[in-house]
Formats: C-alpha cells, structure tokens, sequence
C-alpha cells in the first residue's frame, strides 16, 4: 500500500512544549472576521450574488437588497458593539479582514487598528481560493495587502483564506515574503513552522470551525448565546487540563454580522469573562502567537 499522501500522524502521544508567557498553559487568539462588502453581490460588479447566509437562498439575475442588507449590518453595528466589549475586558484581537471589504469601508480595518487589535488579510473577496488560477491568485493576495496597508499604514503578516485554499496558496504566500504566518490549517490544538525560501520560518497557525459563531447558522448547532460560550468554554478547560504538561493553542472565530447581534453577544461576553478569572491563559493576537514561537524555536 503507498504511503499516505500527507502527515496524518503529526507529534502523537506527546507533542512539544511550548513554553507560552508566564508560564501559560494555552494560548487564546479571538478571530474577528471583516468580510462585510466582500460578499460576491452583482451591485459590485460580481458575476453572482452570494447565497450563504442565516437564510440560504441566492436571487439570480439581478442585485440582491436582503442578502446586502444582512451582510451591512455586520459593518454598521456589530463592529462597534464588538469593539466596546472586547475595550472594557483589555482583550486584543485579529480582525481577519477581507481586501475589498477593507477598500469599500477603511474604518472596518482602521478602528481596529487605532485599538491595538491586529489586522490581518482574508483574501479580497469572500470566497474560498480551490480551483483559483495562479495569476489571479497572486493579485488577490497581492491587492489584499495593498488595501489593508492603505487602510492602517501597516503591512498585514498575516493570512487565512474563506474556506478551501488552492493548492498554491501557501506556496504563493511563502514567495510574496512578507507575510510571518498562515491560518489555512485546521488539523492541531498546536502551531508549527515550517522553512520560507529564503530560509527563514514560516509560522502555520491553526483555525477552528467548531469554536466559532458561524454555528449560530441553521442546523450548525449553536442557538441560545449559551450555546456559544458554554462550547468554547468547555474547550478552553479542557485545553487547560492538558497544558499543564504540554501547553496547547485555541482559536475563537467570531463574525462582525453574526456574534455582532444583540441577542448573541451575551454569549461573547460570557467566554470574556470566563477567561478573566480563569489564570493561566494567555490571550494574545495571532501575528504575538506566531512572532513567539519563531523565538522559542530560535532558543
């Protein structure tokens, strides 16, 4: 039988030990998604609406107000309510954000920013890169820096693409060269690197889609806030058991339209207090995550 055609055993039994700060056993990045205005929509010129929301349903032939409208609220009011809540508990997050959602709307990436949260790309459109020609690939990486530099002044180093990857994507992220670490990984509760072509390390950060406000959607599983913050919650402890011999890393992905209603943010906040008066977690933003574990490895 050939052998398998990717590492599916990764560290086994016994991983390394990442020596987070002050001794912590799990490190804790909150993932804001800023995809308000990436949506594919045919009032911007796409060549389709988008149809995945809380209600699946795509209009076909002409612009799409409801789908617009749902998609807006994220950028009108969840951003702010979100911002406030993460400012009166001292967290700093990654706002993993679309180019052209950025380009249409500078203050989804600049307010962020101007807090201390961490800005990092998630592709021009929101759309998954599988079966995206090379070329049109390397723009769109190369037009989502472009609209998060203007947006900030500071160069994003970080990177997660909507789903599906090509099986390019890292490999263009590696020669563009300024990017410290991806997120298009999902199979470990620990980070890893990996060597850059000018030999340098290139930091592999996994995402989640089981902690994440996406479930709020029909049939993900998640309906009361509770639903939310008692999933994460169970996460976050059990990663703490195991971190007192091997420390572990967790992600949170949240959504601007999603978490950012009213009804859920309870759930938002229930995770934000659990972590306040819980020690040893080290809550920090992914582009911190990463730059640490070059310098552990450097030790």
């Amino acid at each position: 039988m050939p052998p398998a055609s990717r590492d599916l055993a990764g560290f086994g039994p016994t991983p390394p030990r990442i020596a987070w700060p002050e001794d912590a056993r799990l490190a804790l990045s909150f993932v804001v998604n800023v995809e308000e205005g990436a949506e594919l929509s045919l009032t911007s010129g796409d060549e389709r609406n988008e149809s995945v929301y809380e209600a699946r349903e795509e209009v076909v032939g002409h612009p799409d107000p409801c789908m617009e409208s749902h998609f807006a609220y994220g950028s009108r009011a969840g951003i702010w309510r979100i911002l406030s809540l993460l400012d009166a508990y001292g967290v700093k997050a990654t706002f993993s954000s679309c180019g052209r959602a950025v380009a249409a709307t500078p203050a989804l990436a600049a307010a962020p920013a101007a807090r201390g949260h961490e800005i990092s790309a998630h592709g021009w459109r929101w759309e998954r890169h599988a079966g995206m020609p090379e070329a049109t690939e390397r723009a769109v990486i190369a037009a989502t820096v472009e609209a998060i530099t203007q947006a900030t002044g500071e160069r994003p180093v970080g990177w997660h693409t909507r789903s599906a990857s090509s099986p390019n994507t890292r490999r263009l992220l590696l020669e563009e060269g300024g990017f410290l670490y991806d997120s298009d990984c999902y199979d470990d509760d620990i980070p890893r690197s990996i060597v850059r072509p000018d030999g340098g390390r290139h930091v592999i950060l996994p995402y989640a889609f089981d902690t994440n406000d996406m479930r709020f959607a029909p049939g993900g599983g998640f309906v009361q806030p509770e639903d939310f913050s008692r999933y994460c919650i169970s996460a976050i402890d059990w990663l703490l058991r195991e971190g007192k011999t091997a420390p572990k890393m967790l992600s949170i992905g949240l959504h601007l339209r999603i978490i950012g209603r009213p009804a859920r943010m309870r759930g938002l906040e229930q995770i934000l207090e659990h972590v306040a008066r819980t020690p040893g977690i080290w809550v920090a933003r992914r582009r911190d995550i990463a730059a640490h574990v070059l310098a552990q490895e450097a030790r």
